[in-house]
């Protein structure tokens, strides 16, 4: 379902596209189940449509080409799997035999060494033959699941590579892990776009509004023998289940949907809800990382300074003189150091 949030994504996403130069990174960022696999299958259709004079002329062009990145195996993120689902992705045939014949007295690292290398030169072959417009990337995150920071670099350097040589626009897609990559190095910092997709705020009016609209959408399309589901009373609980997500909210309504439909409900009510509900700790984990990725693309005011200040731009603040402290200050030979001294209170008593 289309959403505000979702069609400025989607808009923001194609000028980016339409305006980045050829090997150009677009990181798409955003909290877990806020929609970035459907902002992804709405960018692929409005793709096919604007290519579709150019691959009816000539059948070898792809519009675009979707992978989606593995997890990694026991902690180890492994290219050949990544490049084998990119060659499939493009109906390469014969991907098992894309790898050269090594002697069997090789060790087997050598022998993944090589088969990487090969798939990745066959993967680079088929951008240049099939010449999509852009690589999908979806669930980029796992390109970050590396043991060391100089690993983590290697990484997207890869992936820069491969846009680079065959200058492709690379788009990933993925949570707030992958800020990890956007400023390991200044030219990764000069290649790459960020596009944040952010969730729904509770704490701002206008945003809150659409929430429930969008509650309003989902509640027709539920209707039971036309007997729709009255959710808008209840909204600040599918709000606090779902942390603003219309993703996550999409698929526990689906859940909800099911268990009605298995105890022969009427409608949707707050039972089948709750009872499908993702429980408070889970929320309270996705709301945690949401906020500190929010946290970390939101650019200060001091950072906006600091930086015109380096460049010349601004002139440089002077830090304020403090007055000076007589504190522990020397005193000269014989001068009493200030206090009250003390009475006796029976020669006062005798003077009286």
């Amino acid at each position: 379902m289309a959403h505000p949030r979702l069609a400025t994504a989607r808009d923001e996403l194609m000028d980016a596209i339409d305006g980045a130069g050829p090997g150009s990174l677009i990181l798409v960022l955003g909290p877990t189940g806020v929609g970035k696999t459907t902002l992804r299958l709405k960018a692929e259709q409005l793709l096919s449509d604007q290519l579709t004079p150019l691959t009816t002329t000539d059948p070898s062009r792809l519009p675009f080409v979707s992978v989606e990145v593995p997890p990694p195996h026991a902690g180890r993120f492994r290219w050949r799997d990544y490049f084998s689902r990119l060659l499939t992705a493009m109906n390469e045939p014969l991907i098992h035999a894309k790898t050269q014949r090594i002697q069997s007295a090789e060790s087997p690292a050598t022998m993944l060494v090589v088969a990487d290398r090969d798939l990745n030169y066959a993967a680079e072959q088929a951008l240049r033959y099939r010449r999509p417009s852009v690589v999908f990337v979806d669930e980029a995150q796992h390109l970050g699941r590396v043991t060391s920071g100089r690993r983590l670099s290697d990484q997207l350097d890869v992936i820069k590579g491969i846009a680079n040589r065959t200058g492709t626009v690379h788009v990933l897609l993925g949570t707030y892990e992958l800020l990890a990559f956007r400023n390991l190095s200044a030219q990764l910092s000069r290649r790459c776009l960020d596009l944040h997709f952010p969730r729904y705020r509770a704490d701002s009016a206008g945003e809150r509004q659409i929430f429930k609209s969008v509650l309003l959408t989902f509640q027709k399309q539920l209707a039971f023998d036309t007997v729709e589901p009255d959710l808008l009373p209840m909204w600040d609980f599918l709000y606090e289940r779902s942390v603003g997500c219309v993703g996550i909210l999409k698929e526990w309504l689906l859940r909800a949907a099911v268990r009605c439909i298995r105890r022969n409900g009427a409608a949707l009510n707050r039972e089948h809800m709750v009872s499908t509900a993702l429980s408070i700790s889970q929320c309270e984990k996705i709301l945690a990382e949401s906020r500190e990725g929010e946290t970390r693309l939101n650019e200060s005011e001091d950072a906006q300074l600091r930086l015109r200040t380096m460049l010349g731009i601004e002139a440089a603040v002077a830090p304020a003189a403090s007055a000076p402290s007589t504190k522990g200050k020397a005193l000269k030979v014989g001068q009493r150091n200030p206090q009250r001294d003390k009475i006796c209170e029976e020669a006062c008593a005798t003077y009286a």
